[in-house]
């Protein structure tokens, strides 16, 4: 038999050890916190600086044909529509004051009628006064109520582009909260309070909080419009009494009107004031031609080498 051979035995594999030695914690210096410096007023030169900005106050943004700075913005078109509405609005509640005063007129007619004859010619002139006040301001009336229901329309997309958030309502909501009779009742508050809301940038977390010249605005619209259907229905009723509170409620009924114009005007204002509160014409630019009062600076002495 061959002689047996033990088997080599196998020796354990080498683990390579890296001592790492750190410091212990607090031994290395801190990092000290920068410290803010002191606001220690504007920068001072020892001589006049040769830079500095144009001469100009203000200048109109350059318009490019065919581009998005040719087209008009909702705010120039706010102004346009503001400038025709107001002196609407003031003229309708002029011509409702005196067609309040001719139904007033006729009313006193009507009260010494019943104990002496009237003239012929006061009465004409009186009916004649009464008709031709009417007609104009039912009439016209129809003018300030289309330009009003067209700036609301506008005043919104310009508040949307000044906050950067769209409408909260699409725009046939809008008309038919507006226009809708009996809906525009109680809706057309909330229109209006979510207007306010945009024109003056809160945000639309914050609930809508109307304040005190919408809350009246919206009193006098719903007062306008409970009078307007008492007219219409008053006309229904026979005798003379009906005759004279119909005159009545005509006159009251002009006055809200002549009321919610003002109003009306009023809210117009501050709105367009507060989306487009600085128009172009009453620009001017300024020049400053002479300082009195003030030292000369220092200046130093300039180098004979120097170009300038």
């Amino acid at each position: 038999m061959p002689p047996v051979r033990p088997a080599p035995m196998r020796q354990p594999a080498r683990h390579r050890v890296r001592w790492v030695a750190s410091p212990p914690p607090g031994a290395l210096p801190q990092r000290r916190k920068p410290v803010a410096e002191r606001y220690s007023g504007p920068p001072s030169y020892p001589v006049p600086p040769r830079w500095g900005f144009p001469n100009l106050a203000w200048r109109r943004p350059t318009a490019v044909p065919g581009t998005a700075s040719g087209e008009v913005t909702a705010g120039e078109r706010l102004r346009v529509i503001t400038r025709s509405l107001l002196p609407v609005l003031w003229t309708f509640a002029a011509l409702a004051v005196i067609a309040s005063a001719a139904e007033t007129w006729r009313y006193v007619l009507l009260v010494q009628s019943r104990d002496s004859a009237l003239s012929t010619s006061v009465v004409s002139v009186s009916d004649t006064f009464v008709i031709t006040a009417g007609l104009l301001t039912t009439i016209l009336s129809l003018l300030p109520s289309g330009l009003t229901v067209w700036w609301l329309l506008v005043a919104r997309h310009a508040a949307a582009d000044v906050s950067g958030e769209a409408p909260p309502r699409r725009q046939r909501h809008v008309l038919a909260f507006v226009l809708v009779p009996v809906v525009n009742l109680l809706m057309a508050l909330p229109v209006v309070a979510e207007l306010e809301h945009a024109v003056l940038r809160r945000t639309r977390e914050t609930r809508p909080k109307p304040s005190r010249l919408v809350l009246v605005w919206w009193g006098v619209w719903a007062l306008n419009w409970v009078l307007l259907t008492l007219v219409i229905v008053w006309r229904f009723r026979d005798g003379v009494q009906a005759l004279a509170d119909g005159v009545v409620l005509v006159a009251l009924t002009d006055l809200a009107a002549t009321g919610l114009a003002v109003v009306t005007a009023l809210l117009v204002k501050r709105m367009s004031g507060l989306l487009a509160p600085v128009e172009e014409k009453r620009l001017r630019l300024l020049r400053v031609l002479k300082v009195d009062g003030v030292p000369e600076p220092e200046r130093r002495e300039r180098p004979a080498s120097s170009v300038r």
